[in-house]
């Protein structure tokens, strides 16, 4: 095994795990925690579910409500110190 796994190929093994994990994650959230998903029997018999306030606290998750509170700068400081010191 020693010959055929070479430190040239760690970081695309790492890359690809990482890849990976990510794939993992948002297929395990789809299916637990989306409303449209419907594992039960029971969910699926109705075609139309009446579950807006579901599908409103799925999409707006608490990490989507923390970005929008933010404004959409890479480096917000750098940006201050050369819009502030500009216009003294």
């Amino acid at each position: 095994m020693g010959r055929w796994l070479k430190p040239d190929v760690y970081p695309l093994i790492g890359a690809m795990s990482l890849v990976t994990g990510m794939c993992a994650f948002q297929l395990v959230r789809n299916v637990l925690l989306n409303p449209d998903v419907r594992i039960s029997k029971s969910n699926r018999q109705s075609a139309v579910l009446e579950n807006a306030e579901e599908g409103e606290k799925y999409s707006q998750h608490a990490f989507r409500r923390f970005v929008s509170a933010h404004r959409p700068e890479v480096f917000p400081a750098i940006n201050r110190f050369f819009s502030e010191s500009g216009s003294k």
